[in-house]
């Protein structure tokens, strides 16, 4: 017996750029994505550091479409493009607060999970700056920005693209 030929097979509905449009083959799961997004807005944790580690997260994630997104959304609520340009070196940059600081060590650990699973030196150093509560929240905001990077960057969706 052999084996179908690729021209036997279905074609894969495919383009070059954005593989196919993730955001509404699965709207549920989109929406519940952009909800969970929602409730972290509102959490109470300061939106110019939500928008520092939705920046982290991309860089480590190599997620262009989210760095262009985020980029323009913390220039928008007053970030200097210093500090956004220092992302990728915080830890040598003086741009940064101790309590930014905890957040992007936080975001580096939970990014790169495989690496450290967490290490338990930078939940301490969560905890000095940050009230449980809030230490949780900037976990669901990690959390949430991962689950966007590897959305976009899993089906290819582009700077500019819809």
């Amino acid at each position: 017996m052999t084996a179908p030929s690729n021209n036997d097979m279905p074609q894969p509905r495919v383009t070059e750029a954005l593989r196919f449009d993730y955001l509404t083959a699965f709207p549920e799961g989109y929406a519940k994505l952009a909800a969970w997004g929602h409730v972290i807005n509102n959490s109470g944790v300061e939106q110019s550091l939500l928008e520092l580690i939705s920046m982290r997260s991309s860089t480590l994630n190599g997620c262009a479409m989210c760095l262009d997104k985020h980029s323009k959304q913390a220039i928008k609520a007053g970030e200097t493009t210093e500090r956004l340009f220092a992302i990728a070196a915080w830890r040598d940059s003086p741009y940064f607060t101790a309590r930014e600081r905890a957040a992007l060590q936080w975001t580096d650990a939970i990014t790169n999970i495989q690496t450290g699973h967490a290490p338990l030196a930078a939940w301490h150093e969560m905890l000095i700056h940050f009230t449980e509560a809030e230490a949780v929240q900037v976990t669901h905001a990690i959390a949430n920005m991962n689950s966007w990077n590897r959305l976009a960057i899993a089906f290819r969706h582009r700077v500019g693209e819809k």
